[in-house]
């Protein structure tokens, strides 16, 4: 079996979840930016676990080490009042990281974190997933309230991120949904990122 294989077996895919292919962004533009955007790359991968809000969700290695992630490393995901899952890395290049979920997470599909610059040269943080729930009773438990905090847990790591390399965001963090089509869902590479981040 080829690396690349390794890495997608055993995933949650969207294809094995219930309800609507979401795809959903948050991302914001960095205040002062003081890092090149494969620079905040580098250390959101080194320090993953510290821009969650820990009120919300708490990141684990499964390997209790400390090295920037890599893909093939997984980590335990604590989410309040929901339960422990895991994911995986999937994907890392210079200005993105990506990871996939694992059988039983209440989310089947994966999700990019992402640095690169606007137009004006502006350093950009965006978050995109594109999922389905996991399950048919999870996809009603997030109708009902799981929506709402999957939200505040990404503004919350987009601003997080933003303080630390810069002045925190300009404007505000927008929180967009669309709801995929199946002609993208098709097209879709689900062993890569769920965005290009480009521009460094």
């Amino acid at each position: 079996m080829e690396a690349g294989e390794a890495l997608l077996e055993g995933l949650l895919s969207a294809e094995e979840g219930a309800g609507p292919l979401l795809q959903r962004d948050y991302w914001a533009v960095i205040e002062n930016c003081g890092c090149s955007p494969s620079e905040v790359m580098k250390l959101v991968a080194s320090r993953f676990a510290e821009f969650a809000p820990e009120e919300l969700v708490i990141f684990e290695r499964e390997d209790g080490g400390n090295a920037p992630l890599e893909p093939g490393d997984e980590l335990r995901v604590r989410i309040r009042g929901a339960g422990t899952f895991h994911v995986r890395i999937i994907h890392r290049d210079r200005q993105s990281l990506t990871m996939a979920t694992l059988p039983g997470h209440p989310e089947a599909g994966r999700i990019t974190f992402g640095a690169y610059r606007n137009e004006l040269g502006d350093v950009i943080f965006h978050i995109r997933s594109r999922a389905r729930s996991g399950s048919r009773v999870m996809y009603l438990g997030f109708r009902t309230g799981g929506e709402a905090m999957q939200t505040n847990t990404w503004t919350d790591f987009v601003n997080t991120v933003a303080l630390t390399v810069g002045e925190g965001v300009i404007g505000f963090i927008h929180a967009e949904t669309t709801v995929m089509e199946k002609a993208h869902e098709s097209a879709d590479d689900v062993r890569g990122p769920t965005f290009l981040a480009r521009g460094d």
